[in-house]
């Protein structure tokens, strides 16, 4: 039969002679091919002791074995690209974190340590913010995984000891790991160590959040004279803090019923010109004599308040509700006579905005709503007959256009508003006309 009936070649004619590949030694130094043949060594050994152990079963079937050879092809040419990827760059820190991850699931701890050690030994050659943010978190890995996983506590504790020696400088310094090293040592019973950490840390490179979480540590373990010696220091590296003098008197003092001591903190702290005129002190100020009902002692400082008219609309409001709650669990007379003063108050700033910021609609449009409903809502005591002659008639929506602080400039939408005044003094034009 021809080759033309059959529709097909025979064997012989499609068999061909490939040249045999000549074998090269090599001769030459060659890292990247040893470390790949080493690799696959300690693959195969792995799967060996992954695949049948004397003290493990063996997998029940065929398909499993087939995975588990899958995975640890896969873990082997997936070292090949981390090796050749750390080796080209060792400061990718993203190829260290995946390197990591890939170890800890095999479970070689030794092996993971000594990932670990290699990544941590390539320092930012620089100070830029976001390399030295992936080395912070790779050393804080490390001490964690030292911490938890392997459940080394010596070894932690020099991991943390050695990236504190790093970080002992004002140049660049980390508040999150100083904190990690003290909270290890609380959860070793080791105070004194905790307190030695952050007192270092606070004499080398002080931050507001050193000072707050080391407050809140000598709180929890009762230790107020400390505290106080903190909140000391504290404050005389940054005075200008207000929330500083405020929780030093609030949440120290006052939560120890130390009345006298928490209102001198906030007369030492009116005392300075840089926190004199700012409103949220002097807010906190007046929250704390309110709560303590010293109704006649917040009365005096609002009136304390250098340049009280000329500040923002929340203290006028704030000095409003006050004086109509002072004494809101009085008889009737002296609710009214609250309700007198907070009347007082609120004319008080509506006079002055109407004729030293007439361009501040807005504001007395505010002002005059928060009046309404104090009016509205005291009942027979109230009187909104007082309020509804002056308040403005909202007109359409128009557009203006602001200039922020760096110079850039934007569209902002508002309402304008008509006051009753000037519709009288329209009407006058009109009837002249």
């Amino acid at each position: 039969m021809s080759h033309s009936t059959l529709s097909y070649f025979p064997r012989e004619d499609t068999q061909w002679k490939l040249p045999r590949p000549t074998m090269e030694k090599n001769k030459t130094d060659a890292p990247i091919q040893i470390t790949t043949e080493k690799i696959l060594i300690e693959a195969k050994e792995l799967q060996e002791t992954k695949i049948c152990t004397p003290k493990q079963k063996c997998p029940r079937s065929v398909s499993e074995v087939d995975d588990l050879n899958h995975t640890l092809l896969n873990y082997s040419c997936k070292i090949v690209v981390f090796e050749n990827e750390v080796r080209e760059n060792p400061f990718n820190y993203d190829s260290w974190f995946e390197y990591i991850r890939l170890e800890e699931s095999v479970g070689d701890k030794e092996k993971t340590r000594e990932v670990y050690e290699r990544a941590i030994s390539n320092v930012p050659p620089n100070q830029e913010k976001i390399s030295w943010r992936r080395y912070i978190y790779l050393l804080i890995n490390y001490a964690r995984y030292e911490e938890f996983d392997t459940r080394n506590m010596e070894r932690a504790r020099d991991v943390y000891r050695n990236f504190l020696k790093l970080m002992a400088h004002k140049k660049f310094s980390s508040a999150k790991l100083w904190l990690l090293a003290a909270q290890f040592e609380i959860r070793m019973l080791n105070f004194k160590g905790a307190r030695r950490i952050l007192d270092y840390a606070i004499g080398k490179a002080p931050k507001h959040k050193l000072f707050k979480k080391y407050i809140e540590m000598e709180l929890e373990l009762g230790n107020t004279d400390r505290c106080r010696k903190l909140y000391v220091n504290y404050l005389e590296w940054s005075a200008d803090k207000c929330k500083a003098w405020s929780k030093y008197a609030e949440d120290l003092e006052r939560s120890l019923s130390e009345t006298e001591r928490a209102r001198a903190i906030f007369e030492s702290a009116i005392a300075r010109p840089e926190l004199v005129k700012q409103e949220l002190f002097w807010k906190a100020f007046h929250d704390f004599e309110t709560a303590k009902c010293e109704f006649e002692r917040t009365r005096v400082h609002y009136e304390r308040i250098p340049n009280r008219k000329k500040q923002h609309l929340e203290i006028w409001i704030s000095y409003a509700e006050f004086e109509a709650t002072a004494t809101y669990k009085a008889g009737l007379e002296q609710k009214k006579q609250c309700i007198e003063h907070a009347r007082r108050v609120f004319e008080e700033a509506v006079s002055y905005i109407t004729s030293s910021a007439p361009d501040s609609r807005e504001e007395r449009a505010m002002l005059l709503v928060k009046w309404l409903n104090l009016e509205a809502s005291s009942g027979e005591l109230g009187d909104v007959s007082l309020v509804l002659p002056k308040l403005p008639k909202k007109q359409q929506k128009k557009r203006r256009k602001l200039t922020t602080e760096d110079g850039s400039s934007r569209i902002e939408e508002f309402f304008n508003y008509r006051f009753p005044e000037e519709t009288q003094v329209n009407h006058l034009k009109k009837q002249k006309l």
